[in-house]
């Protein structure tokens, strides 16, 4: 590892998948911004102590020209965001899930982009960053209360142990959840506890709730490779009454599969040993339970349209060819199960070369401040959203401080790693995370999204970051999390 963080599993990885996004909030809140075992110690460190970050120092700099702010030609046409949006949206790319071939096509394609635009590889010739990872494959969980079967489909197992055996006998803990309490916090508590075994009883009331984390958990995840697995369980099972008299098995099967992110550069000129970052997560869920005739959860906010934009600024930068610090694109894998392509990604690069990284998640639609606005998690952290915005200077367009502070959003994204390493790393997006009804389902289609809107946060990310691009500007570091 790169750096001096060093992260393992804990009880916080099972909070890493997809539906860690949304466990601290009232569903169907967006569950925007995640989790990751790597990350499991700094999310805990998060909710536990309160970070007051602090300025590195003011930096303090010569504004750019007029001419410099305003780009001479538009950076982006709607044609060229439909074209790619409607391709990694499609049906054919399966819901781009990074556990099955079909993340191969959507990786396929962006290595093309980036070949066509004339990006020189960063990691391998095919433009991918391949990495190892376990695949736990749970069997179909066999629970009996009283002799009495209990449905599978009141059950939902977090355990990630090869063969699961729990009976009266074995000292797990019964715990309740009971009617009334707030079913996404008495999760959360449950799991990081820290105990080793647990049979938890949920309240029938909550039915649709425990629908909905079932989808996610229980199901396949990921282990790092070299990772330590967690040995805890967590059994809840749904409206029964648990007696001294229960029986649970559970089967997981472990597989080693590849994973990749994809990544080009164009390298600099003056200062090629410092590195800009534009990302985006090109993963998404894959296939659902069928919605009337739709069972593809197409992903097109979620992160079809952070890619768009990637791709959109690589064809830009290479275009404009101004850019005296290097910079990298790259389409993270992973992030959906864990932000496993971004840490794998964080590990592999020197913190203290990386002068800023710009995330997009989720950039399909108007934020909760209207049209032609964004905002940026962790924005006091650095001056980044500070310098990006007067480098706008008679623009329209304005970057916000994230709506959602209570979240602690700047750490439970693709940023996350960097930014607890000192880089003012920060995630862009314009998702309205409490109102965000086809979030992670079928319905998140390219229909939905506003093309315009898409188009002036690329121009206003392009034209913010232009001083920085170009060596002229450098942000301030963020407050390292850990040493």
């Amino acid at each position: 590892m790169n750096c001096s963080l060093v992260l393992k599993d804990s009880p916080n990885d099972f909070l890493s998948p997809s539906a860690g996004r949304f466990l601290l909030r009232t569903l169907p809140v967006k569950p925007l911004f995640i989790k990751n075992p790597y990350l499991a110690h700094v999310n805990t460190f998060l909710i536990m102590n309160r970070i007051n970050a602090l300025f590195c120092g003011l930096f303090v700099f010569a504004s750019l020209n007029s001419t410099a702010q305003k780009s001479a030609t538009p950076v982006v046409d709607n044609a060229y965001i439909t074209n790619i949006l409607n391709t990694l949206a499609s049906d054919e790319m399966r819901g781009r899930s990074a556990l099955t071939k079909d993340i191969e096509k959507a990786a396929d394609y962006i290595a093309g982009e980036f070949q066509s635009i004339g990006l020189e590889p960063y990691a391998e010739k095919n433009y991918r960053q391949t990495f190892q990872v376990q695949k736990i494959s749970p069997s179909v969980p066999k629970v009996s209360i009283d002799q009495t079967t209990v449905s599978p489909e009141n059950v939902m197992i977090l355990s990630r142990v090869k063969d699961l055996h729990l009976d009266a006998k074995s000292g797990a803990k019964v715990l309740k959840i009971e009617a009334g309490s707030d079913f996404s916090e008495e999760f959360r508590k449950i799991v990081q506890s820290g105990i080793q075994n647990a049979i938890v009883q949920v309240d029938p009331s909550f039915k649709d709730l425990f629908k909905r984390f079932q989808k996610i958990y229980g199901k396949e995840s990921l282990v790092a490779e070299g990772n330590t697995v967690f040995t805890n369980s967590f059994v809840f099972i749904l409206g029964h009454q648990i007696s001294d008299d229960y029986q649970v098995e559970l089967k997981n099967t472990y597989e080693t599969i590849p994973l990749f992110n994809v990544a080009g550069i164009i390298p600099g000129k003056s200062k090629a040993s410092e590195y800009v970052i534009f990302s985006a997560h090109y993963d998404h869920i894959g296939i659902l339970a069928p919605e009337g005739q739709d069972s593809i959860a197409n992903g097109a906010d979620d992160d079809a349209s952070g890619v768009t934009a990637m791709i959109a600024l690589a064809k830009h930068f290479k275009k404009v060819n101004k850019n005296e610090r290097t910079l990298i694109f790259v389409a993270f894998t992973g992030e959906e199960l864990g932000m496993y392509g971004s840490t794998y990604f964080s590990q592999h690069i020197n913190p203290d070369q990386v002068t800023a990284m710009i995330n997009m998640e989720m950039i399909g639609k108007d934020s909760k401040f209207g049209p032609n606005t964004m905002y940026i998690t962790g924005y006091h952290q650095s001056n980044l959203g500070e310098l990006m915005q007067k480098n706008l200077k008679g623009s329209k367009f304005k970057f916000y401080p994230d709506p959602y502070p209570q979240q602690n959003l700047f750490y439970r994204s693709d940023n996350a790693v960097l930014a607890a390493q000192g880089v003012p790393a920060h995630s862009f997006s314009t998702s309205q995370m409490d109102q965000d009804t086809y979030y992670h389902t079928v319905k998140d289609e390219v229909s939905t999204l506003n093309i315009e809107n898409i188009k002036a946060s690329i121009e206003a990310i392009a034209i913010g970051i232009t001083g920085i691009v170009n060596g002229k500007q450098t942000p301030s570091r963020v407050e390292k999390l850990r040493e």
